[in-house]
């Protein structure tokens, strides 16, 4: 959908006050990747250890737009050493309009990331297999269900999880 496109969808709810919201952009905020281990670390023969972290923030940049980062950090190690090091923030840009407050939050944290997750997996994908190891190909990640066990561990208090 392009800029224009969006523009016209997000007048439309405007018009008629229906809740709208649009990917407006996505992109690489910030990428690192660390091989200290090269050359040795490919002469080792056994499988990696893979750990992966991830974090969600969410901010208003203007009235209608708000902007999502998917922080995720992976760490490879092989027989104790360290193979690699991935530490990706990926954006989105959303447009969103009429949608109630109690509803913007759970958007945010949890269908916003579902939405641009499979990019920053071929990121990183990419990334590892560029350092020379085969491609890292995380499992998908069920961000509504994991927002929803955060928030009835906090006791449903509302907190924002994560930070941009």
């Amino acid at each position: 959908m392009s800029e224009q496109d969006l523009a016209g969808t997000a007048a439309n709810g405007t018009a008629n006050g229906q809740p709208t919201v649009g990917l407006i952009s996505q992109y690489v905020k910030d990428l690192s990747f660390e091989n200290p281990g090269a050359p040795g670390i490919f002469q080792l023969q056994g499988q990696p250890q893979i750990d992966v972290q991830f974090n969600i923030g969410a901010a208003q940049l203007g009235d209608e737009v708000h902007e999502m980062v998917l922080k995720i950090e992976v760490k490879a190690t092989v027989e104790g050493q360290v193979a690699y090091v991935v530490d990706l923030s990926y954006g989105g840009l959303f447009a969103i309009q009429n949608v109630p407050a109690e509803h913007l939050q759970p958007f945010m944290l949890g269908e916003a990331p579902r939405l641009v997750f499979p990019f920053a997996r071929r990121v990183i994908a990419d990334a590892v297999r560029d350092g020379g190891y085969p491609p890292l190909m995380l499992d998908p990640i069920d961000f509504a269900a994991l927002y929803m066990q955060q928030i009835q561990a906090q006791g449903e208090d509302g907190q924002p999880i994560g930070n941009a």
